[in-house]
């Protein structure tokens, strides 16, 4: 993998995927059983985690009781024997960011969560380095407190110009945080780009699962050849396929995966040109002010809308019509999960 020089990186995926792992081979907490790092083009891999000129910040907030929030965030300079001036300076700069200042003299025991999250914050960043990584900092926060925080954070990485490497299981908090996204699943990455890319053109199923609010709907498919044209058939519907440059089917019947992201199943949408429709049930409307997550039920699946406020009048009757606009459909290989084309013929 390489991350671009200046960039808010996010390394995304489920608990367990490996992400605090690889941040920390990255710092030098821990050593590659295999393979080299490089940082600003110079090999890193046997340098020692204190020579590295990393910011870091943990996942737990990790502050010591018996220091002051001042002493706190200058732990890190103080260890390396910076100069008092220097320390000063950088402390007060982080503070000032992160809207500390008011907070120097009082210890952890006096702060609230979110107070003691933006210390961490202001530690982490206390090093001039280039390159500053985040454990997941905000995990542990109420929503509320991470919505604060996310935009501090997206501030504070234009303001220093740096490279912030962010690791994160939350979606949302990729989404709005990413101008590089790494889709890590299973120890290693899937795929990397911007996160436009991701979302809409995704190559693989497992990033089409797990980067989206609500989650994708997925479906099982089978490819076959009907009257010289490649059609995908499923439990709902038949529709055209378009298929990636190269892509060959190879048998009669290939089985796939079908992803269609809620936002994609529209209430109301009538058959049309390139437009499929389903005949749906409403079983839940999740509201959450202003959108409304809508479980349906299509011919015994159940499947997810995401439905503005504004099409709420749409939702008024128990059963309505779904349209889903075939080109925004994607296919993958049942096989590696790679994707291998679109609907749309």
């Amino acid at each position: 993998m390489k991350i671009d020089s200046g960039v808010f990186a996010v390394i995304f995926g489920p608990p367990g995927c490996g992400k605090s792992v690889l941040l920390r081979l990255l710092t030098g907490l821990e050593t590659p059983t295999e393979g080299k790092i490089f940082m600003r083009e110079e090999d890193v891999t046997g340098v020692p985690s204190g020579e590295r000129s990393i910011g870091y910040v943990p996942q737990s907030f990790a502050l010591y009781p018996h220091f002051k929030v001042y002493e706190n965030i200058s732990y890190p300079l103080r260890l390396i024997g910076a100069k008092k001036a220097e320390i000063d300076e950088a402390v007060k700069r982080a503070a000032h960011m992160l809207r500390i200042t008011p907070l120097l003299e009082k210890y952890p025991d006096q702060l609230s969560g979110g107070e003691k999250q933006r210390v961490a914050l202001a530690r982490g960043i206390t090093k001039k380095t280039g390159i500053y990584v985040f454990d997941d900092p905000l995990s542990g926060l109420d929503f509320k407190l991470r919505e604060q925080l996310i935009d501090d954070l997206k501030e504070m990485q234009e303001a220093l110009g740096a490279t912030f490497i962010y690791t994160t299981s939350d979606t949302l908090e990729a989404m709005i945080l990413a101008e590089q996204i790494f889709i890590l699943d299973g120890g290693r990455i899937l795929e990397h780009g911007s996160l436009e890319d991701m979302y809409y053109t995704p190559g693989n199923i497992r990033t089409m699962e797990l980067l989206g609010f609500p989650e994708a709907n997925v479906l099982n498919g089978e490819l076959l050849q009907r009257d010289g044209s490649l059609i995908c058939k499923t439990k709902l519907f038949d529709f055209p396929v378009k298929p990636e440059a190269g892509m060959i089917v190879k048998e009669e019947h290939r089985e796939v995966f079908v992803g269609i992201r809620p936002q994609d199943m529209k209430p109301g949408l009538k058959r049309q040109k390139d437009t499929l429709s389903a005949e749906a049930r409403i079983i839940l409307k999740e509201d959450l002010g202003g959108e409304f997550i809508v479980h349906l039920d299509i011919n015994g699946l159940r499947l997810l809308s995401f439905v503005r406020q504004d099409d709420l009048y749409l939702l008024s009757d128990e059963e309505i019509t779904i349209g889903i606009p075939m080109e925004e459909i994607v296919i993958f290989s049942s096989e590696d999960g790679t994707r291998i084309g679109r609907g749309g013929g």
